[in-house]
C-alpha cells in the first residue's frame, strides 16, 4: 500500500501544478480579451485569432483544471446522500462510482480525442474563420486533460483505499471548509 500511497502522492503533485498553473490562464483570458475590446474600439480593428485564442485558453483552464478540482474535492456532488453517510460510506460511493462513472468517461474521451487531435495535427487543420488559428493545440487538450483527471481519480481511489484499510487519513475530511488551503 504503501508504494501505491507513494504515487497518489506524486500524481497529487502533478496535478498541483498543472492546476495552479492552468489557474493563471484566466489571467491572460481576461488581459488577451480586455485587449482585443480596447483594440477593436479604439483602431476599429480585430482578429478572429483574438477570439480563438480566448476560447482554447479558456478550455485550458477547464480541462487542465479538472483533475486538481477532484484534488480539492470540489467538484459538484449530490450532499443530500453523501452528508448521510460515515466517513467510510463515503470512501465506498466515492470507490464505486470513480470506477463505475469517472476512469470509463476519461477512458472513453482519451481514446476518441487522441485520433481527433492526431488527424488535426497531421492535416495541419486550421479554422474556418478568417484569420483563424490552427485547430491541434485545442484538439490536443482533450487527451491531455482527461488523463491528467483519469490519473487524479486513481489518486483518489488509492486514498481511500488506504483509509478503509487503516493506513491512511480520511482524504475527504476538512476539504469541504473553503478557507483550508492544502500546500503541496
Amino acid at each position: 500500500m504503501q508504494s501505491l500511497l507513494a504515487l497518489s502522492r506524486l500524481i497529487d503533485a502533478i496535478t498541483a501544478r498543472v492546476g495552479k498553473a492552468a489557474s493563471w490562464l484566466v489571467l491572460i483570458v481576461v488581459l488577451i480579451s480586455a485587449g482585443n475590446a480596447v483594440v477593436r474600439k479604439a483602431f476599429n480593428f480585430s482578429s478572429n485569432a483574438f477570439l480563438e485564442v480566448q476560447w482554447y485558453l479558456f478550455s485550458a483552464v477547464f480541462l487542465l483544471a479538472a483533475a486538481y478540482t477532484l484534488q480539492k474535492n470540489e467538484h459538484i456532488r449530490i450532499d443530500l446522500l453523501n452528508s448521510k453517510l460515515s466517513p467510510r460510506g463515503r470512501a465506498i460511493v466515492d470507490i464505486v462510482c470513480t470506477l463505475l462513472f469517472l476512469l470509463p468517461t476519461c477512458g472513453l474521451l482519451i481514446k476518441f480525442g487522441w485520433p481527433m487531435f492526431m488527424n488535426a495535427w497531421t492535416s495541419g487543420e486550421m479554422s474556418s474563420d478568417a484569420g483563424g488559428l490552427i485547430r491541434w493545440p485545442a484538439f490536443l487538450l482533450i487527451p491531455v486533460g482527461f488523463s491528467l483527471l483519469l490519473a487524479q481519480g486513481c489518486s483518489e481511489i488509492i486514498k481511500r483505499l488506504a483509509f478503509l484499510a487503516g493506513q491512511g487519513a480520511d482524504p475527504a475530511a476538512g476539504k469541504a471548509d473553503p478557507h483550508q488551503e492544502e500546500h503541496v
